[in-house]
């Protein structure tokens, strides 16, 4: 087998050059440690002069690179003033090559015959088998001897029970006494290359759910990561039992070495399969190119995690990647690991905002409002728009809406006559939908919570708060004027002192400002829940800035920005949102007619935990504002790609 080093680091192929080169010149090279080497990487002392050996592992660069280098050390070269000097290198060389190198490092090299390029060190390996069994790492692009040394080696380790378990149910079985027998290895396990820590998180996620679906996962958290001592294990594992492997992909994965080493033996793999699907990359983060994969298409799991698990497991289904769904297993090392990093549990109760505004009060009755005689439904339309407050069509000749008749008559006269023909109980309504109209319950519920919603969006709009379309939702920030940026707004009364927090202030050239998205839901109880929302402009030295659109920069700037946000600040700028919002009232009051309103509090519901947790609090609520970590990104830390 031919061997492009790719495996090897710097430091290997200088261990493998110089048992190569000595046992071709037999004589015997001296190893230095890592560091400056003075332009030797390896010296045989004889009594007139020494022997020196320079190896270069530009497999990557290519041959200018070589050159380059190589005339940079020039002057080192000539200040040794060595008997011999040969040179060693992962690039693969032409005639032409060697003699420009020739000229390049002068009289210290006898014979072009010295220089080793990629090819002679190949006929070196072929000469010499017994260092290629030495040097381990080459042992991944090479079935044969991989097969041999795993076959006298691992097997002993696993009789004596070296192995740890999770590992060694993953091994390829002793060969058959039958040489003419069939291979009994099945391959049916997803191997994840991963690294760690930065992986750990969502390997411990992502391999529970896939067991759950009855697929046989290994990743390197099973082993307790012992350390390299496993690394040649791993490697076979991966060799011998891997049906599909799935490759972790942001650039800090992607340069670890152990990483690195995996992807290679996996594209060798997937080469001897002919398996152009053997490798699935999955995108947790933008990445660079990856040699191999060419236009491979990664699962992306960058918008949720959630949806890029659905689309994993259709390719997996559609791949037809072994699993057995009657007796998935779930192996608990998952939870175990997972466990050996959670954050200690006290037993002491704990007080805990919520992001829940309880509604206080709702309507009794929704009415449904029947044309007299035919309608322009045109005119309905507008009729509705301009009535300002919520109505949704229902039963072909009518609407549903909160308001009184009177109200109605005034509000849609244009439109044409109409009378109330039902009055039904709201909870009634939402619980069970209404026979009458032919409205089941989902379609019930799904009608008042948009005309709450509508209720929501009007009572913002009014109040000067500023509308933003998200792509399934739409979210309401202070304006300019109502929070200047890096103003405090206080908020709450609650304790022993008036609090406050920015919802508008400059980081990185960037102007942010806070809002949310409210969702009403029936379940546990009729309430509004909140989710935060962050929007981004470009700093101009004006008020508001220049808002951005891309909605990928704003995903870039949201996971750089607001990644050093601690929870007492989410906390506490949402509290000033609804400190703005409510003004002095203890509630907001949503119109939902000129007569009806539902009234929700304008303080998030508190719970209690019966425990807490062991966590750091070294900072009150207004040091947390101002510390600059709070404000942005530290700035060593690169804005995350999309």
């Amino acid at each position: 087998m031919k061997y492009d080093f790719s495996t090897l680091s710097a430091d290997d192929f200088e261990d493998l050059s110089r048992d190569l080169v000595g046992a071709d010149l037999a004589v015997r090279f001296e190893a230095f440690t890592v560091g400056t080497d003075g332009g030797i990487d390896g010296r045989h002392a004889v009594a007139d002069g020494s022997v020196i050996l320079q190896a270069k592992h530009y497999f990557r660069s290519g041959f200018s690179k070589l050159r380059s280098k190589m005339k940079e050390e020039r002057q080192s070269i000539d200040g040794l003033k060595p008997k011999r000097y040969v040179v060693a290198t992962s690039v693969a060389l032409t005639p032409a090559n060697k003699d420009a190198l020739a000229e390049i490092i002068g009289p210290s090299l006898l014979s072009t015959a010295d220089i080793f390029g990629a090819d002679d060190l190949n006929a070196l390996l072929r000469a010499h088998p017994e260092i290629e069994k030495a040097h381990q790492k080459l042992w991944s692009q090479n079935t044969p001897v991989l097969e041999e040394v795993l076959s006298s080696v691992l097997r002993k380790a696993m009789a004596s029970e070296a192995i740890p378990p999770a590992l060694s149910r993953l091994m390829p079985p002793a060969a058959p006494a039958d040489p003419t027998a069939p291979d009994a290895v099945e391959r049916d396990v997803i191997f994840i290359i991963k690294a760690s820590p930065v992986d750990d998180e969502f390997t411990l996620w992502l391999a529970p759910k896939l067991e759950a679906e009855g697929y046989q996962v290994f990743a390197d958290i099973l082993t307790l990561q012992p350390g390299d001592r496993w690394r040649r294990e791993i490697n076979a594992a991966l060799r011998h039992r891997a049906a599909k492997v799935l490759l972790l992909c942001r650039d800090s994965t992607l340069d670890n070495d152990n990483v690195q080493d995996d992807l290679d033996i996996a594209l060798e793999r997937a080469k001897e399969l002919g398996d152009q699907r053997f490798v699935l990359p999955l995108r947790m983060e933008t990445f660079r190119r990856i040699k191999g994969l060419g236009d491979t298409v990664p699962v992306d799991f960058v918008k949720g995690w959630g949806e890029g698990l659905d689309k994993l497991l259709d390719t997996l289904q559609r791949q037809k990647v072994p699993r057995n769904r009657d007796q998935a297993l779930i192996n608990p090392n998952w939870d175990m690991f997972r466990r050996r990093g959670a954050i200690e549990v006290v037993d002491e109760p704990e007080r805990l905002t919520s992001n829940w505004l309880r509604i206080a009060e709702a309507p009794d009755v929704i009415r449904y409002f029947e044309s007299a005689g035919a309608i322009d439904k045109n005119r309905l339309q507008r009729a509705r728009e301009s009535f300002g407050h919520p109505s949704a069509l229902a039963g072909g000749n009518g609407f549903l809406a909160f308001a009184d008749q009177p109200e109605i008559e005034m509000a849609f006269e244009a439109a044409g006559r109409f009378r109330i023909k039902h009055e039904i109980p709201l909870e009634e309504f939402v619980a069970h939908g209404f026979a009458n109209l032919r409205i089941d319950r989902q379609t019930a519920s799904n009608l008042v919570i948009a005309m709450m919603k509508t209720a929501w969006f009007n009572y913002c709009k009014r109040n000067g708060f500023i509308e933003y379309i998200y792509s399934n939702s739409v979210g309401f920030h202070a304006s300019a004027e109502q929070a200047p940026t890096g103003k405090k707004i206080p908020w709450g009364n609650q304790g022993e002192k008036k609090r406050s927090s920015m919802l508008r202030n400059s980081a990185k050239g960037h102007i942010w400002q806070f809002g949310v998205t409210a969702i009403p839901t029936f379940w546990p109880f009729w309430h509004f829940k909140l989710k935060s929302r962050v929007l981004f402009a470009e700093d101009n030295q004006t008020p508001a800035g220049v808002p951005i659109k891309d909605p990928k920069k704003l995903h870039r700037l949201r996971r750089s920005v607001c990644k050093g946000w601690r929870n007492k600040q989410w906390y506490g700028r949402m509290l000033a949102f609804l400190e703005l919002l409510s003004g002095e009232s203890a509630f907001i009051r949503l119109p939902l007619s000129e007569t009806a309103a539902i009234v929700v509090e304008a303080t998030p519901m508190l719970f209690s935990s019966p425990v807490s947790t062991v966590l750091p609090n070294l900072l009150d609520e207004d040091e947390e504002e101002t510390d600059a970590s709070t404000l942005g990104r530290p700035d060593n830390d690169e804005e995350a790609g999309e």
